[in-house]
């Protein structure tokens, strides 16, 4: 019998995938950085407020849902 291997993706399609995701976590770890853990907490509040308020409409939906995850991002990232 033959053995054959599972279709497992490429590193570099695995890196390709996870490229947006690694770019918004160092975003996050530099603002947090740079402003400092408590008003990063403060700052990702108020942008996760700004991206469900843009989130309520339609065409705001495009810009309010990523703002909302990057306010997200920088929640987590200030509590850990």
């Amino acid at each position: 019998m033959s053995r054959t291997q599972p279709m497992l993706p490429s590193r570099g399609v695995k890196v390709l995938v996870l490229w947006p995701f690694t770019l918004a976590w160092r975003l996050a770890t530099l603002i947090t950085n740079i402003i400092g853990i408590i008003l990063a907490l403060v700052f990702g509040l108020v942008l996760m407020g700004i991206g469900i308020l843009l989130s309520s409409t339609i065409v705001g939906a495009v810009v309010g849902i990523p703002v909302g995850v990057l306010g997200l991002l920088l929640l987590v990232r200030a509590l850990y």
